[in-house]
Protein backbone atom coordinates (compact mmCIF):
# COMPACT_ATOMS: atom_id res chain seq x y z
CA UNK A 1 0.00 0.00 0.00
CA UNK A 2 1.15 3.32 -0.90
CA UNK A 3 0.46 6.80 0.09
CA UNK A 4 2.40 9.03 -1.84
CA UNK A 5 1.58 11.16 -5.38
CA UNK A 6 4.34 8.66 -7.56
CA UNK A 7 3.48 5.89 -5.91
CA UNK A 8 -0.42 6.27 -6.73
CA UNK A 9 0.18 7.47 -9.83
CA UNK A 10 2.00 4.30 -10.71
CA UNK A 11 -0.83 1.91 -9.47
CA UNK A 12 -3.39 3.68 -11.91
CA UNK A 13 -0.80 3.31 -14.48
CA UNK A 14 -0.49 -0.77 -13.22
CA UNK A 15 -4.39 -0.96 -13.74
CA UNK A 16 -4.81 -0.63 -10.10
CA UNK A 17 -7.62 1.45 -7.71
CA UNK A 18 -6.79 4.44 -5.70
CA UNK A 19 -8.67 6.12 -3.17
CA UNK A 20 -8.00 10.14 -3.98
CA UNK A 21 -9.27 13.47 -2.75
CA UNK A 22 -11.07 16.38 -4.56
CA UNK A 23 -12.37 19.17 -3.50
CA UNK A 24 -15.82 18.01 -3.96
CA UNK A 25 -15.41 13.78 -2.49
CA UNK A 26 -13.26 11.86 -1.99
CA UNK A 27 -12.79 9.78 -5.30
CA UNK A 28 -12.06 5.72 -5.73
CA UNK A 29 -10.13 6.35 -9.31
CA UNK A 30 -9.28 3.81 -11.98
CA UNK A 31 -7.33 4.49 -15.34
CA UNK A 32 -10.56 5.81 -17.55
CA UNK A 33 -8.82 4.09 -20.76
CA UNK A 34 -8.35 0.95 -19.28
CA UNK A 35 -11.60 -1.49 -19.72
CA UNK A 36 -10.50 -4.30 -16.55
CA UNK A 37 -9.58 -1.31 -14.47
CA UNK A 38 -12.88 0.70 -14.89
CA UNK A 39 -14.71 -2.62 -14.30
CA UNK A 40 -12.97 -3.03 -11.08
CA UNK A 41 -13.93 -0.10 -10.06
CA UNK A 42 -17.72 -0.65 -10.78
CA UNK A 43 -17.50 -3.98 -8.91
CA UNK A 44 -15.75 -2.52 -5.36
CA UNK A 45 -18.53 0.44 -5.72
CA UNK A 46 -21.38 -2.21 -6.55
CA UNK A 47 -22.35 0.26 -8.96
CA UNK A 48 -25.02 -0.28 -11.90
CA UNK A 49 -22.85 -0.27 -15.59
CA UNK A 50 -24.93 1.80 -16.81
CA UNK A 51 -23.80 4.31 -14.92
CA UNK A 52 -21.47 6.56 -16.69
CA UNK A 53 -18.52 8.06 -14.64
CA UNK A 54 -16.77 11.52 -14.60
CA UNK A 55 -13.16 11.37 -16.47
CA UNK A 56 -10.78 13.64 -14.35
CA UNK A 57 -8.24 15.75 -15.99
CA UNK A 58 -5.85 18.62 -14.85
CA UNK A 59 -8.01 21.55 -17.32
CA UNK A 60 -9.43 22.29 -20.60
CA UNK A 61 -6.44 21.62 -22.97
CA UNK A 62 -6.33 17.72 -21.24
CA UNK A 63 -10.23 17.35 -21.35
CA UNK A 64 -9.69 18.91 -25.56
CA UNK A 65 -7.71 15.64 -25.91
CA UNK A 66 -10.69 13.05 -25.72
CA UNK A 67 -13.55 15.19 -26.02
CA UNK A 68 -14.94 18.30 -28.11
CA UNK A 69 -15.77 21.97 -26.68
CA UNK A 70 -17.43 23.89 -28.12
CA UNK A 71 -17.84 27.54 -27.69
CA UNK A 72 -20.31 27.55 -25.11
CA UNK A 73 -18.16 24.31 -23.00
CA UNK A 74 -15.16 26.86 -23.44
CA UNK A 75 -17.02 29.74 -21.54
CA UNK A 76 -18.08 27.54 -18.93
CA UNK A 77 -14.27 25.53 -18.41
CA UNK A 78 -13.19 29.08 -18.62
CA UNK A 79 -14.83 30.20 -15.90
CA UNK A 80 -15.43 27.61 -13.46
CA UNK A 81 -12.30 24.69 -14.10
CA UNK A 82 -10.66 24.01 -11.70
CA UNK A 83 -13.68 23.46 -9.55
CA UNK A 84 -16.95 21.91 -9.13
CA UNK A 85 -18.36 21.42 -12.51
CA UNK A 86 -18.78 18.67 -15.14
CA UNK A 87 -19.16 19.00 -18.59
CA UNK A 88 -20.68 16.63 -20.62
CA UNK A 89 -19.51 16.56 -24.90
CA UNK A 90 -19.14 14.48 -27.41
CA UNK A 91 -16.15 12.16 -27.18
CA UNK A 92 -13.80 12.56 -29.80
CA UNK A 93 -11.21 9.53 -29.31
CA UNK A 94 -13.03 6.36 -27.62
CA UNK A 95 -9.63 4.97 -26.28
CA UNK A 96 -8.89 7.81 -24.02
CA UNK A 97 -11.93 6.95 -22.00
CA UNK A 98 -12.98 3.14 -22.71
CA UNK A 99 -16.62 2.79 -23.29
CA UNK A 100 -17.52 1.04 -19.98
CA UNK A 101 -16.86 4.50 -18.65
CA UNK A 102 -18.91 6.03 -20.85
CA UNK A 103 -21.79 3.46 -20.07
CA UNK A 104 -21.59 3.06 -24.33
CA UNK A 105 -22.71 6.39 -24.72
CA UNK A 106 -20.77 8.86 -27.39
CA UNK A 107 -20.38 11.17 -24.78
CA UNK A 108 -18.28 12.14 -22.16
CA UNK A 109 -18.70 13.88 -18.73
CA UNK A 110 -14.91 15.70 -18.20
CA UNK A 111 -13.95 17.62 -15.17
CA UNK A 112 -11.08 19.38 -13.78
CA UNK A 113 -10.92 19.34 -9.35
CA UNK A 114 -9.06 22.03 -7.84
CA UNK A 115 -7.80 20.34 -4.67
CA UNK A 116 -4.16 20.10 -5.34
CA UNK A 117 -3.13 16.70 -4.32
CA UNK A 118 -5.38 15.79 -6.82
CA UNK A 119 -4.71 17.67 -9.78
CA UNK A 120 -0.92 16.46 -8.79
CA UNK A 121 -1.92 12.97 -9.32
CA UNK A 122 -3.39 13.68 -12.76
CA UNK A 123 -0.57 15.66 -13.91
CA UNK A 124 1.79 12.51 -12.69
CA UNK A 125 -0.62 10.12 -14.95
CA UNK A 126 -0.70 12.41 -17.85
CA UNK A 127 -4.18 11.13 -19.25
CA UNK A 128 -7.71 10.92 -17.48
CA UNK A 129 -8.63 9.25 -14.24
CA UNK A 130 -12.14 7.82 -13.37
CA UNK A 131 -13.04 8.72 -9.70
CA UNK A 132 -16.20 8.26 -8.88
CA UNK A 133 -16.84 9.19 -4.87
CA UNK A 134 -15.26 6.27 -2.97
CA UNK A 135 -18.41 4.80 -1.36
CA UNK A 136 -20.45 1.77 -1.97
CA UNK A 137 -23.18 2.75 -4.71
CA UNK A 138 -25.99 4.17 -3.02
CA UNK A 139 -24.74 5.21 0.21
CA UNK A 140 -23.14 8.84 1.41
CA UNK A 141 -20.53 10.07 -0.37
CA UNK A 142 -17.33 9.76 1.67
CA UNK A 143 -16.12 13.66 2.67
CA UNK A 144 -13.40 12.51 4.93
CA UNK A 145 -10.37 10.19 4.46
CA UNK A 146 -11.55 7.81 7.09
CA UNK A 147 -15.29 7.54 5.41
CA UNK A 148 -13.35 6.57 2.22
CA UNK A 149 -11.33 4.08 3.39
CA UNK A 150 -13.74 2.89 5.86
CA UNK A 151 -16.34 2.44 2.38
CA UNK A 152 -13.83 1.05 -0.19
CA UNK A 153 -10.45 0.86 0.94
CA UNK A 154 -10.58 -2.79 0.67
CA UNK A 155 -10.19 -2.54 -3.37
CA UNK A 156 -7.35 -0.21 -3.35
CA UNK A 157 -3.11 -0.06 -3.42
CA UNK A 158 -2.88 3.10 -2.91
CA UNK A 159 -4.59 5.91 -0.56
CA UNK A 160 -4.04 9.93 -0.85
CA UNK A 161 -5.17 12.09 2.59
CA UNK A 162 -5.97 15.33 1.07
CA UNK A 163 -7.94 16.11 4.53
CA UNK A 164 -12.05 17.21 4.76
CA UNK A 165 -13.29 18.14 1.61
CA UNK A 166 -14.10 21.64 0.95
CA UNK A 167 -17.23 21.70 -1.05
CA UNK A 168 -18.74 18.30 0.20
CA UNK A 169 -21.20 17.79 -2.46
CA UNK A 170 -20.33 15.68 -5.65
CA UNK A 171 -20.05 18.18 -9.32
CA UNK A 172 -22.72 19.83 -10.91
CA UNK A 173 -23.10 18.36 -14.33
CA UNK A 174 -23.96 20.11 -17.35
CA UNK A 175 -24.55 18.65 -20.78
CA UNK A 176 -23.65 20.91 -24.04
CA UNK A 177 -24.34 19.42 -26.87
CA UNK A 178 -26.70 20.25 -29.60
CA UNK A 179 -29.64 22.35 -28.67
CA UNK A 180 -29.30 24.31 -25.27
CA UNK A 181 -26.97 23.47 -22.37
CA UNK A 182 -28.92 21.33 -20.00
CA UNK A 183 -28.56 20.99 -16.66
CA UNK A 184 -27.90 17.21 -15.33
CA UNK A 185 -26.84 17.25 -11.85
CA UNK A 186 -27.20 19.70 -8.93
CA UNK A 187 -24.36 19.77 -7.15
CA UNK A 188 -21.34 22.00 -5.59
CA UNK A 189 -21.46 25.35 -8.41
CA UNK A 190 -25.57 26.21 -8.24
CA UNK A 191 -27.33 27.22 -11.40
CA UNK A 192 -26.94 31.04 -10.69
CA UNK A 193 -23.19 30.90 -11.50
CA UNK A 194 -23.40 29.13 -14.32
CA UNK A 195 -26.37 31.18 -16.34
CA UNK A 196 -24.93 34.19 -15.11
CA UNK A 197 -21.69 33.18 -17.92
CA UNK A 198 -24.31 30.89 -20.07
CA UNK A 199 -27.62 31.81 -19.74
CA UNK A 200 -30.48 29.98 -18.98
CA UNK A 201 -30.36 26.05 -18.24
CA UNK A 202 -32.88 23.49 -19.99
CA UNK A 203 -33.87 20.70 -18.02
CA UNK A 204 -32.24 17.35 -18.34
CA UNK A 205 -35.27 15.59 -20.72
CA UNK A 206 -33.54 12.82 -23.15
CA UNK A 207 -29.55 13.36 -21.92
CA UNK A 208 -29.72 12.52 -18.17
CA UNK A 209 -28.60 9.78 -19.00
CA UNK A 210 -25.33 10.80 -19.38
CA UNK A 211 -24.81 12.04 -16.27
CA UNK A 212 -23.91 9.95 -12.67
CA UNK A 213 -26.01 10.20 -9.68
CA UNK A 214 -29.16 9.90 -11.17
CA UNK A 215 -31.06 6.93 -9.59
CA UNK A 216 -33.93 6.93 -8.19
CA UNK A 217 -32.10 5.96 -4.33
CA UNK A 218 -29.40 7.62 -4.36
CA UNK A 219 -26.25 9.02 -1.40
CA UNK A 220 -28.68 6.88 1.34
CA UNK A 221 -27.88 6.03 4.79
CA UNK A 222 -29.29 2.78 5.88
CA UNK A 223 -31.86 4.92 8.20
CA UNK A 224 -35.10 5.90 6.26
CA UNK A 225 -35.32 10.18 5.75
CA UNK A 226 -37.52 12.02 7.15
CA UNK A 227 -37.61 15.47 5.26
CA UNK A 228 -38.95 18.60 5.85
CA UNK A 229 -39.19 17.61 9.50
CA UNK A 230 -40.51 20.03 12.37
CA UNK A 231 -39.12 18.36 15.47
CA UNK A 232 -37.46 14.44 15.48
CA UNK A 233 -39.57 12.32 16.58
CA UNK A 234 -39.08 8.90 19.22
CA UNK A 235 -35.71 7.47 18.37
CA UNK A 236 -35.09 9.78 15.29
CA UNK A 237 -31.80 11.19 14.92
CA UNK A 238 -32.19 14.94 14.51
CA UNK A 239 -30.05 16.73 11.38
CA UNK A 240 -30.01 20.30 12.72
CA UNK A 241 -29.95 23.21 10.41
CA UNK A 242 -30.13 26.87 11.93
CA UNK A 243 -30.99 26.22 15.39
CA UNK A 244 -27.52 27.37 16.75
CA UNK A 245 -26.64 23.83 18.02
CA UNK A 246 -23.23 22.40 16.92
CA UNK A 247 -22.42 18.83 16.96
CA UNK A 248 -21.51 15.93 14.76
CA UNK A 249 -24.68 16.08 13.51
CA UNK A 250 -25.25 19.67 12.26
CA UNK A 251 -26.03 20.51 8.89
CA UNK A 252 -25.04 24.15 9.98
CA UNK A 253 -25.78 25.62 13.44
CA UNK A 254 -26.32 29.25 11.70
CA UNK A 255 -28.26 28.33 8.85
CA UNK A 256 -25.31 28.77 6.14
CA UNK A 257 -25.85 26.91 3.42
CA UNK A 258 -22.63 26.27 2.39
CA UNK A 259 -21.23 25.15 5.39
CA UNK A 260 -24.42 23.12 5.19
CA UNK A 261 -23.45 21.27 1.89
CA UNK A 262 -19.57 20.36 3.10
CA UNK A 263 -21.50 18.70 6.16
CA UNK A 264 -24.34 16.82 4.32
CA UNK A 265 -22.88 13.50 3.83
CA UNK A 266 -20.52 13.24 7.18
CA UNK A 267 -23.70 14.21 8.99
CA UNK A 268 -25.77 11.45 7.04
CA UNK A 269 -23.27 8.99 8.27
CA UNK A 270 -23.08 10.05 11.94
CA UNK A 271 -26.85 10.03 12.34
CA UNK A 272 -26.44 6.54 10.58
CA UNK A 273 -23.80 5.56 12.99
CA UNK A 274 -26.31 5.62 16.28
CA UNK A 275 -28.69 3.00 14.69
CA UNK A 276 -31.51 5.39 14.87
CA UNK A 277 -35.17 4.59 13.74
CA UNK A 278 -34.88 6.92 11.04
CA UNK A 279 -33.55 10.29 9.88
CA UNK A 280 -35.44 13.86 10.58
CA UNK A 281 -34.26 16.52 8.46
CA UNK A 282 -35.75 20.28 8.93
CA UNK A 283 -36.81 22.18 6.18
CA UNK A 284 -33.82 23.84 3.83
CA UNK A 285 -34.37 26.72 1.81
CA UNK A 286 -34.31 25.89 -2.28
CA UNK A 287 -32.19 28.82 -3.02
CA UNK A 288 -28.69 28.62 -4.12
CA UNK A 289 -26.72 25.64 -2.64
CA UNK A 290 -30.20 24.51 -1.09
CA UNK A 291 -31.39 23.66 -4.53
CA UNK A 292 -28.18 20.73 -4.36
CA UNK A 293 -28.58 20.01 -0.55
CA UNK A 294 -32.18 19.29 -1.69
CA UNK A 295 -31.90 16.92 -4.32
CA UNK A 296 -29.58 15.00 -2.50
CA UNK A 297 -31.43 14.36 0.21
CA UNK A 298 -35.03 13.98 -1.28
CA UNK A 299 -32.56 11.12 -3.37
CA UNK A 300 -31.48 9.59 -0.39
CA UNK A 301 -35.35 9.11 0.67
CA UNK A 302 -35.91 7.75 -2.64
CA UNK A 303 -38.40 10.78 -3.83
CA UNK A 304 -36.65 11.53 -7.01
CA UNK A 305 -35.87 10.11 -10.23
Amino acid sequence: MTSDIEGAARALKAGSLVLLPTETVYGLGADAANPAAVAALFEAKGRPRFNPLIAHVTGLAAAQRFAAFDERALRLAEAFWPGPLTIVAPITDEAAVCDLARAGLDTVAVRAPSHPMARALLAACDGPVCAPSANRSGRPSPTTFQDAVDETGFAVQAMLDGGPCTVGLESTVVAVLDGPVRLLRLGGLDRAAIEAVIGPLAEADGDAKRSPGRLVRHYAPDAPLRLDARASEDGEAWLGFGDGVDSPLSLSPSGDLRQAAQRLFSALRAADRLKPRGIAVPPIPEIGLGEAINDRLRRAAGFVG
